[in-house]
């Protein structure tokens, strides 16, 4: 059986640390691996709701999973070594994580995956399905695209240009939730949530028809792009994304496009973004939202009775 993540393991999961899949890529692109040694000790921080199990069935299995307190759904992080992704014993250990995630009052459970990886097809024994594709494009080199403008290695532009792109601000807040509306398929809101507050970057003109969220790390920057299909100049505008980033510096850039802004991807090609492996964004479900129903009282006009039914007359005998 499965069980949690003990001191006496660490160096086994350590020897792992270039051998593991990882299920949460902005986060990779981000902070860097999950198995590095800053990573590791935070599987041992019972504050956190970070979590690492082990599973010993003749092969040590290793996974982890990830929540932010009061967020609606948590996130598996890796599942080691790379090379036991067919093991028999793999779905009872990422069952074992989505158990763990459940205590943490997760409604779902999310992961992202290589399509040619043996860990899709553990996941997909384990209750997960596929919601939407992703592909991750590397754009940190169209600062220096014939169309932009070239950086310095600080990341400070040589020469000023027009601005295609700013902060959000709270004042921005109802047309960035106008625009998910339109763009997310309603399947999906429940998962994808609407912006809750200000943050990432907006297009400067066109309508607000652009909007980029931003996820920061020291190994990295990750944009996921909602741009409107009747946005004018696109390939100019993302052109612009890796030059009009605040305090960039050196770091890379990559832009997470998903499979209802798949428009985007020849719009990339175009540009000379580097395209990633196609991902499956899966999910397991922990609940299901119900609307609570209100009785409402309805109007009836002067002079009018509603006898009962003979139905319910019956029922109410019973």
């Amino acid at each position: 059986m499965p069980r949690p993540l003990e001191l006496i393991d660490l160096p086994a999961l350590y020897r792992h640390r270039n051998d593991a899949v990882a299920l949460d890529t902005t986060r990779l692109l981000t902070r860097g691996n999950p198995l590095g040694a800053a990573g590791m000790m935070a599987y041992l921080n019972p504050g956190r709701h970070i979590y690492s199990a082990v599973g010993n069935g003749g092969t040590a299995l290793f996974g982890g999973v990830i929540h932010t307190n009061g967020g609606t759904f948590a996130k598996l992080l890796y599942l080691a070594p790379a090379a036991d992704m067919a093991h028999p014993d793999l779905p009872a250990l990422i069952e074992h994580l989505v158990a763990e995630a459940g205590t943490w009052g997760a409604l779902h459970v999310l992961a992202e995956v290589d399509e040619r990886s043996e860990a899709y097809r553990a996941l997909r024994q384990a209750g997960f399905s596929v919601y939407a594709w992703q592909r991750i494009w590397d754009m940190s080199a169209l600062a220096q695209h014939p169309g932009g403008v070239a950086q310095h290695p600080g990341g400070v532009a040589s020469a000023p240009s027009d601005l295609k792109w700013r902060r959000s601000t709270d004042v921005d807040l109802a047309s960035m939730q106008s625009l998910h509306r339109q763009i997310v398929p309603a399947l999906l809101h429940p998962i994808e949530l609407l912006p809750q507050h200000a943050g990432g970057l907006i297009c400067c003109a066109d309508g607000m028809r652009g909007y980029v969220d931003l996820a920061l790390g020291i190994y990295g920057i990750v944009l996921t792009p909602l741009i409107h299909p009747e946005s004018t100049e696109v390939g100019e505008k993302l052109a612009a994304l890796p030059r009009d980033l605040p305090d960039r510096r050196s770091r890379p850039v990559y832009l997470c496009v998903r499979s209802y802004q798949a428009w985007l991807e020849p719009v990339l090609e175009d540009l000379g973004a580097l395209p990633g492996n196609r991902q499956a964004v899966m999910v397991r479900h922990l609940a299901h939202l119900v609307k609570e129903e209100q009785a409402v009282k309805a109007a009836q006009p002067a002079g009018v009775t509603v006898q009962p039914s003979r139905f319910s007359e019956m029922e109410k005998k019973k």
